[in-house]
């Protein structure tokens, strides 16, 4: 009888020895002062996790994201918790995977984006072998390792199931909905304190620039699964709810950069549905950039003029867009571009390393471009640009595989929309690739890509757009986008 008992509920029985045994060795660490060992039982819950659950493992790392911080482990090291030893051990478990299984799909590392991005990693390694602080810039390697590796090259087989494509995106957002519940908690009564109004989402977001970033993200995706056909019943009233959550918290956010992209987007929204080509596109953002250099001495002359500093009111904030005379963020933005600019004279096929500008910057400042945020310890981040940034650390060679891969990505986007046999896969493409273009645009004034906040969804959607590419039906094509790569994990 006891014996027949113990075979029913053998599951249970495991899963409570489990949980004690968990709890029993905590307490003894803690109780020792062994605070880091006691995270040996969880780093243990997690690799099973990651063993029999694979994809819900990703999923997991999606969701707590929003809401990891940057703890200091070791001195000079800090590491993003829990989510960035997730991604290490992920990682590790995924080349395992594939060097046993030997069932990773070659047609996605033989696509355009995978190839471009494999280059840009090469590249760095090699900037890393001369840059002129290799430890910091093979942290910084590795740090883009187990950001590429889980939510790029495992995501894209992953994604070959639609469904596991919605629930990523539920999963970042739920986080990042409870994150935008207590920012704007926070900002109720302080509508004229604008320091305050920008430190509201602290700690989880370092400041509003990435908070009102990844937002604008989220938000063509957002509004493509809140009129989705699919969705119905309680997941159309949860993609509401997402949609106008994230619409309050980009408000908000006081991100001038961020209300920017999404505008740019629906700018980009407005001409694909009109049927102008990619190349056009291209070509049309290329003559704009021609104009400001030819007429940059009136541009500049006329920006000079503008003295409206940033301001919680709305009017204010847009117009403090364009000052650069007096806003001390614009001015500071300004001061960056032209140290990296200096710096990356000095090297400019190799550049100084990767992420090391943000150590090396301060000798290059000028003290009439100072603005008063500015310090000489250069102490306060990186180069506030995807492109100046690269360009300073990696290179000539390095900006251009940056560039290649926001194109590529964005061409695969727009063509995938216009070839899909299901209306619903290509409505999904062109939804992903404008939440992408949001951080393109943004990327001309911060760079995120060394942070897990950006990079989980940065990367994730990326393998969307690869996926969807590679899985769909096209309209003279047959393939299937239905399959489960990873069997075993049918949650």
């Amino acid at each position: 009888m006891q014996n027949s008992w113990l075979k029913r509920n053998k599951a249970a029985v495991i899963a409570v020895a489990v949980t004690l045994l968990f709890a029993v060795a905590n307490a003894v660490l803690l109780l020792k002062d062994f605070y880091y060992l006691s995270l040996i039982p969880l780093a243990g819950l997690v690799l099973l996790l990651f063993i029999t659950r694979f994809e819900t493992g990703l999923l997991s790392m999606a969701l707590l994201t929003p809401f990891a911080i940057n703890m200091a482990l070791m001195p000079k090291m800090e590491l993003s918790m829990p989510v960035e030893p997730m991604m290490i051990l992920f990682t590790l478990m995924f080349f395992f995977r594939v060097l046993v299984a030997r069932n990773y799909d070659t047609r996605l590392l033989r696509h355009p984006v995978s190839i471009l991005l494999l280059a840009s990693m090469g590249w760095m390694l090699v900037t890393t072998c001369t840059s002129s602080m290799p430890f910091v810039s093979f942290k910084y390697w590795l740090a883009r390792l187990w950001f590429v590796v889980p939510f790029f090259f495992a995501a894209a087989q992953i994604f070959r199931n639609k469904t596991r494509i919605r629930q990523f995106f539920w999963c970042y957002a739920i986080g990042l909905i409870a994150v935008i519940c207590l920012a704007t908690a926070k900002t109720v009564g302080n509508f004229s304190d604008l320091q305050t109004l920008h430190r509201v989402m602290k700690p989880f977001y370092n400041d509003h620039t990435a908070y009102g970033c990844v937002i604008a993200l989220m938000l063509p995706a957002a509004f493509y699964f809140l009129f989705s056909r699919a969705s119905k019943g309680w997941s159309r009233l949860l993609s509401f709810a997402i949609m106008a959550l994230l619409l309050v918290g980009l408000f908000f956010s006081y991100c001038r950069a961020a209300w920017l992209s999404v505008l740019g987007a629906i700018g980009v929204y407005v001409l694909i549905r009109m049927g102008m080509k990619v190349k056009w596109m291209v070509l049309l953002f290329g003559l704009g950039v021609g104009v400001f250099f030819v007429y940059q001495s009136d541009v500049l002359y006329k920006l000079g003029k503008n003295h409206q500093d940033s301001s919680y009111d709305l009017a204010g904030q847009i117009k403090s867009i364009s000052n650069i005379s007096t806003d001390a963020s614009n001015l500071e933005r300004l001061n960056r571009w032209a140290s990296a600019l200096r710096m990356w004279k000095e090297n400019p096929m190799l550049g100084c390393g990767p992420g090391t500008y943000q150590f090396r910057y301060a000798s290059y400042q000028r003290s009439y471009q100072l603005s008063t945020i500015s310090t000489n310890a250069g102490n306060l981040g990186n180069a506030h640009s995807e492109y100046i940034g690269p360009m300073t650390e990696q290179g000539i060679p390095g900006v251009l595989l940056v560039v290649c891969i926001f194109m590529a990505t964005f061409a695969t986007g727009v063509r995938v929309y216009r070839t899909a046999k299901d209306r619903q896969v290509a409505d999904m493409a062109l939804a992903f690739t404008l939440s992408l273009l949001t951080y393109y645009i943004h990327g001309v004034f911060n760079n995120f890509l060394d942070t897990d906040k950006l990079s989980v969804p940065f990367w994730a959607f990326t393998a969307v757009v690869v996926a969807l590419d590679v899985y769909s039906e096209k309209k003279d094509e047959s393939k299937s986008i239905t399959e489960t790569p990873f069997p075993e994990d049918e949650a």
